[in-house]
């Protein structure tokens, strides 16, 4: 009979270890790219609100591109795809009016703000894993554009 010496146990242990992690981080994803650039114009609804829904997976916001009005109210409807990733949605303009970081999971979250400077400021994930590159590296970004 054949038995199994302990170290090819260790070394299909490690291989299926690396696969998993590798899997965690996005690579050897074939069904994984980037979104075509997709730009959304906020319209003002009946309640003076801007609305714009965002929606997140595997690397990428969409729309990737908001366009909202100064000075009227903003309210963003931001979500992911179910995953074992975390994820986040950050803008830092401070200057604008508008300091968010969230953490994102499936359930649609809403945040809020009105923009009080025109200017484009990015919008991205901050989340990475070690020695990896950056959610937001990988594509995981886009622009709040605020428009007079």
């Amino acid at each position: 009979m054949f038995t199994r010496c302990k170290g090819c146990q260790t070394m299909k242990a490690s291989v299926t270890c690396l696969v998993f992690c590798l899997g965690l981080a996005g690579y050897g994803r074939a069904d994984v790219a980037p979104p075509e650039a997709t730009a959304y114009r906020a319209t003002r609804a009946a309640d003076g609100v801007q609305r714009v829904r965002i929606d997140g997976g595997a690397y990428f916001f969409k729309p990737n591109r908001v366009i909202v009005k100064l000075n009227v109210p903003v309210e963003l409807a931001v979500s992911v795809d179910r995953s074992v990733i975390p994820h986040t949605f950050v803008i830092q303009a401070p200057e604008a009016g508008i300091a968010v970081d969230e953490s994102l999971s499936s359930q649609s979250k809403s945040i809020r703000f009105t923009p009080t400077a025109v200017g484009s400021d990015p919008v991205y994930c901050r989340n990475r894993l070690l020695f990896l590159e950056s959610h937001r590296e990988k594509g995981m970004e886009g622009v709040l554009e605020v428009v007079e």
